[in-house]
């Protein structure tokens, strides 16, 4: 007598989406979708808002001084006499050499900012030796003092070893920087492999060979976005210049106040030059504008 099988129970297929435009989209997707245009009236306006004060710099150095000195506002319409202010600011000897000393300085601590602070992130990440959590832990720690708290130190320091009213008294001091470091060491931690950098000492390369080799081209778009934003804090900044420096060497930053000081402002001409010294990071961002992005997004996505 043939024992028959029993029967399977097999689960109902759950109904399949319709195909086309009429397929199902989940409930968060529609919410998103629904605060697309709010989404993007916002950075709109905050873009608009980011960009309006370099505008109107920008309009106010195209017209003449007769009309802000009679207490007119210029239009949004930029006037004819931008190429005749942006002369009268370079007829200055002093602005032709404020943007030579922050072209050196800021292009000398960028520079030396990427080398130094990769090649420290590079040990910190993937070399062993004794004390290295304890001088990272150092290097985090400064990140917690007030810039302000260290300028009394500084000053004197400069002053003993003769660099006061030198450009060196701005390089020395920031040729590396504890964030540089710090952000260095997460790159390289997140990006460099230990099996390839033990492959590395295997094919018989030594530390300096195994760091350019391996660990520049795997964290070269870091470096780009640290050297870039070293390079603009460099050349924006104004405190510890005027602070090193007499106003006939000082940096560009120097040079835009001396052009405001006067028995008036001259504000076509001051908005002139503050026009000719954005333009350095506006180009630079500008051109390196997607490797930024990519570096400043590097680790924020996993998978």
């Amino acid at each position: 007598m043939a024992v028959s099988a029993p029967p399977t129970r097999t689960r109902p297929r759950p109904p399949r989406a319709p195909a086309g435009p009429f397929r199902a989209v989940p409930r968060r997707v529609r919410r998103l979708d629904a605060a697309g245009p709010l989404a993007h009236l916002l950075l709109a306006a905050v873009t608009a808002a980011s960009v309006f004060p370099l505008y109107w710099s920008f309009v106010v150095a195209s017209h003449d001084d007769n009309s802000v000195l009679a207490g007119t506002t210029p239009s949004l319409v930029p006037g004819g006499h931008l190429i005749e202010n942006i002369q009268r600011v370079f007829e200055l000897s002093a602005f032709w050499q404020a943007l030579g000393n922050s072209f050196l300085v800021a292009g000398t601590t960028a520079v030396s900012n990427v080398l130094l602070s990769s090649l420290a992130g590079f040990a910190f990440a993937k070399l062993r030796f004794r004390g290295r959590d304890f001088l990272l832990g150092c290097v985090v720690v400064t990140l917690m003092v007030p810039t302000q708290l260290g300028v009394i130190p500084l000053y004197i320091l400069v002053t003993d070893l003769g660099m006061y009213g030198k450009l060196s008294a701005l390089i020395v001091p920031a040729l590396v920087s504890a964030v540089g470091v710090f952000w260095m060491r997460q790159a390289v931690e997140e990006n460099i492999p230990d099996e390839l950098v033990e492959a590395a000492r295997v094919d018989g390369a030594g530390l300096l060979r195994t760091y350019w080799h391996v660990v520049v081209p795997g964290v070269r778009t870091t470096a780009t976005v640290l050297g870039l934003f070293t390079f603009m804090f460099a050349w924006n900044d104004y405190f510890w210049p005027l602070i090193a420096l007499p106003p006939e060497n000082g940096t560009v930053q120097i040079a835009l106040n001396q052009l405001a000081a006067g028995y008036y402002t001259d504000y076509t001409l001051m908005l002139a030059g503050v026009v000719v010294s954005a333009l350095p990071v506006l180009v630079a961002f500008t051109v390196l504008a997607r490797r930024i992005v990519s570096g400043v997004m590097a680790g924020a996505v996993k998978g």
